[in-house]
């Protein structure tokens, strides 16, 4: 673990500032559309299109992520499900499995607590509530049910993307359109989590607590799930490395030479 941290810890900052800087960006654009006092919010009375101004936002925040060059230096995970499911295809070693998820938590952590501090009454206002992802009306199974489909079909898509030499360089794209699509049809279900950091993070802002267990076992579950069939039944081109912004050995790598990548198997 030491020596994992002595060599790779700017890879372990990324982590924290991928998902640092999503967490902030959720919280600020929802209390742009969803505090009463928001001229956004006034302009915009309909819930649905508030939506689905926030899921493109999202959109571009998540291509941000992926393809800065911070986000190519750690592979922008920003989620431990996500970061498990490299671990479990052998391109992330333990030791770094284990700071990636530890950074990704600090990173939502201190995200929220810091929108909690700048941004006061806003942000605590019910219509906000801190960002937090709670079950909706329809209850904790069916938050659980609709949280488990979408990971397992985003990690579906990403191992499908990353897996094809045509689309990995869009993966990125994909996942932030499909990140999109279930803000805008999801989140009535489970508030649209798929990452236990992200939850844990908003939550502890909030000081509320409800259903955060789902959100903790329905992605990491699903993603294993998906991760597992993957293997099972694809027989293609391999996984260059555990790059979201996608990566091939060589020149088109997006690390320089003398720098390692985030791709630690274990042999």
């Amino acid at each position: 673990m030491i020596v994992a941290w002595r060599r790779h810890w700017p890879h372990y900052v990324a982590e924290a500032l991928g998902l640092a800087f999503f967490i902030s960006c959720a919280s600020l654009l929802t209390v742009l559309l969803e505090h009463p006092a928001s001229p956004v919010r006034q302009a915009l009375p309909n819930e649905v299109v508030r939506r689905g101004l926030l899921g493109a936002a999202m959109l571009f925040v998540v291509v941000t992520i992926v393809y800065n060059p911070w986000g190519k230096r750690s592979g922008a995970h920003i989620n431990p499900a996500v970061t498990l499911a490299f671990w479990q295809l052998g391109k992330v070693r333990l030791p770094d499995a284990v700071w990636y998820v530890v950074a990704q938590f600090v990173g939502a952590i201190v995200a929220a607590q810091l929108m909690s501090l700048v941004l006061g009454p806003l942000y605590a206002h019910p219509a906000v509530k801190y960002a937090v992802t709670q079950p909706k009306p329809g209850g904790e199974a069916l938050a659980f049910a609709a949280e488990f489909i979408i990971s397992f079909l985003l990690m579906l898509v990403m191992l499908k993307a990353l897996h094809s030499s045509k689309l990995k360089k869009i993966t990125g794209w994909l996942l932030g359109g499909l990140i999109a699509l279930y803000i805008l049809i999801e989140t009535p279900y489970s508030g649209m989590s798929l990452n236990p950091a992200r939850s844990l993070g908003t939550a502890l802002a909030a000081n509320s607590y409800h259903g955060l267990w789902l959100y903790w076992v329905a992605p990491p579950l699903a993603m294993w799930l998906a991760t597992v069939l993957f293997r099972r039944f694809y027989h293609g081109e391999d996984l260059d490395c555990a790059i979201l912004a996608g990566c091939g050995p060589g020149t088109s790598s997006p690390h320089s030479p003398e720098e390692e990548p985030p791709q630690y198997p274990d042999e």
